[in-house]
Protein backbone atom coordinates (compact mmCIF):
# COMPACT_ATOMS: atom_id res chain seq x y z
CA UNK A 1 0.00 0.00 0.00
CA UNK A 2 1.48 3.58 -0.20
CA UNK A 3 -0.06 7.27 0.60
CA UNK A 4 -0.08 10.42 -1.63
CA UNK A 5 0.66 13.51 -0.02
CA UNK A 6 -1.37 16.09 -1.78
CA UNK A 7 1.07 19.27 -0.23
CA UNK A 8 4.50 17.71 -2.11
CA UNK A 9 2.61 15.90 -4.92
CA UNK A 10 4.66 12.64 -3.58
CA UNK A 11 3.61 9.45 -2.58
CA UNK A 12 5.56 6.65 -0.23
CA UNK A 13 5.19 3.16 1.55
CA UNK A 14 2.40 2.63 3.39
CA UNK A 15 3.29 -0.83 5.22
CA UNK A 16 1.88 -4.28 3.90
CA UNK A 17 -1.67 -5.34 3.52
CA UNK A 18 -1.67 -9.00 5.89
CA UNK A 19 -3.15 -10.72 2.95
CA UNK A 20 -2.94 -9.69 -0.76
CA UNK A 21 -6.41 -8.74 -2.51
CA UNK A 22 -7.80 -7.31 -5.42
CA UNK A 23 -11.65 -6.14 -5.88
CA UNK A 24 -12.08 -5.63 -1.98
CA UNK A 25 -13.88 -2.22 -0.61
CA UNK A 26 -11.68 0.79 1.42
CA UNK A 27 -13.69 2.90 4.16
CA UNK A 28 -12.44 5.68 5.82
CA UNK A 29 -13.69 5.62 9.77
CA UNK A 30 -14.41 8.37 11.82
CA UNK A 31 -11.41 7.62 13.43
CA UNK A 32 -9.17 8.39 10.67
CA UNK A 33 -8.29 4.49 10.26
CA UNK A 34 -9.16 2.73 7.18
CA UNK A 35 -10.96 -0.53 7.23
CA UNK A 36 -10.27 -3.13 3.80
CA UNK A 37 -12.74 -5.91 3.78
CA UNK A 38 -13.28 -8.70 1.22
CA UNK A 39 -12.31 -9.37 -2.00
CA UNK A 40 -10.31 -12.19 -3.78
CA UNK A 41 -6.53 -13.13 -3.22
CA UNK A 42 -4.36 -15.69 -3.83
CA UNK A 43 -6.74 -19.05 -2.32
CA UNK A 44 -9.97 -17.04 -3.34
CA UNK A 45 -12.55 -15.08 -1.61
CA UNK A 46 -11.67 -13.27 1.34
CA UNK A 47 -13.51 -12.80 4.28
CA UNK A 48 -10.62 -11.15 5.83
CA UNK A 49 -10.82 -7.51 6.79
CA UNK A 50 -7.96 -4.94 8.42
CA UNK A 51 -7.17 -1.64 9.70
CA UNK A 52 -4.50 0.88 8.58
CA UNK A 53 -3.39 3.71 11.31
CA UNK A 54 -2.25 6.26 9.60
CA UNK A 55 -0.85 7.46 13.06
CA UNK A 56 1.60 4.49 13.00
CA UNK A 57 1.53 3.63 9.37
CA UNK A 58 0.27 -0.19 10.66
CA UNK A 59 -2.26 -2.59 9.56
CA UNK A 60 -4.00 -4.55 12.06
CA UNK A 61 -6.64 -7.36 12.01
CA UNK A 62 -10.36 -6.10 11.70
CA UNK A 63 -11.98 -9.54 12.22
CA UNK A 64 -13.88 -11.64 9.03
CA UNK A 65 -16.89 -11.21 7.34
CA UNK A 66 -19.51 -13.34 8.13
CA UNK A 67 -19.43 -14.03 4.09
CA UNK A 68 -16.07 -14.21 2.13
CA UNK A 69 -16.91 -11.29 -0.95
CA UNK A 70 -15.79 -9.73 -3.86
CA UNK A 71 -17.77 -6.95 -5.91
CA UNK A 72 -19.58 -5.91 -2.88
CA UNK A 73 -20.51 -2.06 -1.78
CA UNK A 74 -18.91 -1.01 2.07
CA UNK A 75 -20.25 2.97 3.05
CA UNK A 76 -20.10 4.56 6.41
CA UNK A 77 -23.42 5.10 8.12
CA UNK A 78 -23.78 7.91 10.58
CA UNK A 79 -23.43 5.34 13.15
CA UNK A 80 -19.63 5.26 12.39
CA UNK A 81 -20.65 1.60 11.44
CA UNK A 82 -20.00 0.30 7.99
CA UNK A 83 -22.46 -1.92 5.55
CA UNK A 84 -21.09 -4.18 3.16
CA UNK A 85 -23.68 -5.20 1.36
CA UNK A 86 -24.29 -7.80 -1.94
CA UNK A 87 -21.11 -8.57 -3.62
CA UNK A 88 -19.60 -12.58 -5.03
CA UNK A 89 -18.95 -15.44 -2.93
CA UNK A 90 -18.13 -19.30 -3.31
CA UNK A 91 -22.01 -20.00 -3.82
CA UNK A 92 -22.24 -17.25 -6.49
CA UNK A 93 -24.12 -13.81 -6.26
CA UNK A 94 -24.81 -12.97 -2.92
CA UNK A 95 -27.90 -10.94 -1.29
CA UNK A 96 -26.49 -10.87 2.53
CA UNK A 97 -25.59 -7.54 4.32
CA UNK A 98 -23.84 -7.29 7.36
CA UNK A 99 -22.14 -4.29 9.14
CA UNK A 100 -18.69 -4.05 10.86
CA UNK A 101 -18.38 -2.25 14.31
CA UNK A 102 -15.28 -0.18 15.36
CA UNK A 103 -15.50 0.33 18.80
CA UNK A 104 -16.11 -3.81 18.81
CA UNK A 105 -14.05 -4.50 16.22
CA UNK A 106 -17.03 -7.37 15.24
CA UNK A 107 -19.43 -8.26 12.12
CA UNK A 108 -22.99 -8.70 12.77
CA UNK A 109 -26.02 -9.59 10.05
CA UNK A 110 -27.39 -6.57 8.18
CA UNK A 111 -30.23 -8.84 6.66
CA UNK A 112 -30.55 -9.51 3.36
CA UNK A 113 -31.40 -7.95 -0.27
CA UNK A 114 -34.46 -8.50 -1.84
CA UNK A 115 -32.17 -9.05 -4.75
CA UNK A 116 -28.86 -10.81 -4.45
CA UNK A 117 -26.28 -8.33 -6.38
CA UNK A 118 -22.82 -7.27 -7.47
CA UNK A 119 -21.18 -4.64 -9.12
CA UNK A 120 -23.71 -2.51 -7.81
CA UNK A 121 -24.05 1.24 -6.21
CA UNK A 122 -24.76 2.03 -2.51
CA UNK A 123 -25.12 6.13 -1.26
CA UNK A 124 -25.67 7.06 1.79
CA UNK A 125 -28.89 9.26 1.64
CA UNK A 126 -29.23 12.40 4.31
CA UNK A 127 -32.18 10.09 6.02
CA UNK A 128 -29.53 7.93 7.19
CA UNK A 129 -31.06 5.31 4.62
CA UNK A 130 -28.54 3.82 2.60
CA UNK A 131 -30.03 3.38 -1.68
CA UNK A 132 -28.37 0.20 -3.17
CA UNK A 133 -28.96 0.08 -7.14
CA UNK A 134 -28.43 -1.80 -9.68
CA UNK A 135 -25.61 -4.44 -10.37
CA UNK A 136 -25.81 -7.56 -11.91
CA UNK A 137 -27.68 -10.92 -11.03
CA UNK A 138 -27.81 -14.49 -11.47
CA UNK A 139 -30.55 -13.81 -14.30
CA UNK A 140 -28.40 -10.78 -15.62
CA UNK A 141 -28.15 -7.10 -15.60
CA UNK A 142 -30.41 -5.23 -13.07
CA UNK A 143 -32.63 -2.40 -12.85
CA UNK A 144 -34.26 -2.95 -9.38
CA UNK A 145 -33.49 -0.58 -6.45
CA UNK A 146 -33.57 -1.51 -2.03
CA UNK A 147 -33.23 1.14 0.69
CA UNK A 148 -31.41 -0.31 3.76
CA UNK A 149 -32.86 1.66 7.27
CA UNK A 150 -30.09 1.20 10.05
CA UNK A 151 -32.63 2.28 12.30
CA UNK A 152 -34.57 -1.20 11.49
CA UNK A 153 -31.99 -3.32 10.08
CA UNK A 154 -34.16 -4.30 7.65
CA UNK A 155 -34.47 -3.37 3.67
CA UNK A 156 -37.29 -2.26 1.37
CA UNK A 157 -37.70 -1.80 -2.45
CA UNK A 158 -36.80 1.69 -3.68
CA UNK A 159 -38.59 1.57 -7.25
CA UNK A 160 -36.33 0.72 -10.25
CA UNK A 161 -34.26 2.38 -12.49
CA UNK A 162 -35.24 3.08 -16.34
CA UNK A 163 -32.52 1.18 -17.66
CA UNK A 164 -30.60 -1.64 -16.04
CA UNK A 165 -26.87 -1.45 -15.55
CA UNK A 166 -24.07 -2.67 -13.39
CA UNK A 167 -20.31 -0.92 -12.75
CA UNK A 168 -22.33 2.87 -12.82
CA UNK A 169 -21.70 5.57 -10.69
CA UNK A 170 -24.09 6.86 -8.08
CA UNK A 171 -23.87 10.85 -6.35
CA UNK A 172 -25.86 12.37 -3.91
CA UNK A 173 -26.89 15.78 -4.98
CA UNK A 174 -26.86 18.70 -2.32
CA UNK A 175 -31.11 18.28 -3.09
CA UNK A 176 -30.75 14.76 -1.75
CA UNK A 177 -31.65 13.20 -4.94
CA UNK A 178 -28.80 10.51 -6.43
CA UNK A 179 -27.76 10.95 -10.00
CA UNK A 180 -27.23 7.53 -11.61
CA UNK A 181 -24.76 7.99 -14.30
CA UNK A 182 -22.94 5.53 -17.28
CA UNK A 183 -22.27 1.55 -16.53
CA UNK A 184 -23.09 -1.41 -18.88
CA UNK A 185 -26.32 -2.29 -20.29
CA UNK A 186 -28.10 -4.60 -21.63
CA UNK A 187 -27.12 -2.74 -25.57
CA UNK A 188 -23.07 -1.92 -24.00
CA UNK A 189 -21.95 0.97 -22.29
CA UNK A 190 -24.46 3.35 -21.85
CA UNK A 191 -24.18 7.18 -21.75
CA UNK A 192 -28.08 7.82 -20.18
CA UNK A 193 -28.03 9.20 -16.76
CA UNK A 194 -31.62 9.59 -14.50
CA UNK A 195 -32.19 11.19 -11.13
CA UNK A 196 -33.45 8.93 -7.68
CA UNK A 197 -35.59 11.34 -5.52
CA UNK A 198 -36.24 9.76 -1.95
CA UNK A 199 -39.75 9.72 -0.16
CA UNK A 200 -37.93 11.42 2.77
CA UNK A 201 -35.28 13.27 1.96
CA UNK A 202 -33.93 14.38 5.94
CA UNK A 203 -35.11 12.91 9.30
CA UNK A 204 -34.89 15.15 12.20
Amino acid sequence: AERYDPATNTWSAAGSLTIARYSHTATLLPSGQVLVAGGYGNSGFLANAERYDPGTNTWSAAGSLTTAREYHTATLLPSGQVLVAGGVGSSGVLASAERYDPAANTWSAAGSLATARDSHTATLLPSGQVLVAGGIGSSGLLASAELYDPATNTWSAAGSLTTARDVHTATLLPSGQVLVAGGVGSSGVLASAELYTPDVIFRD
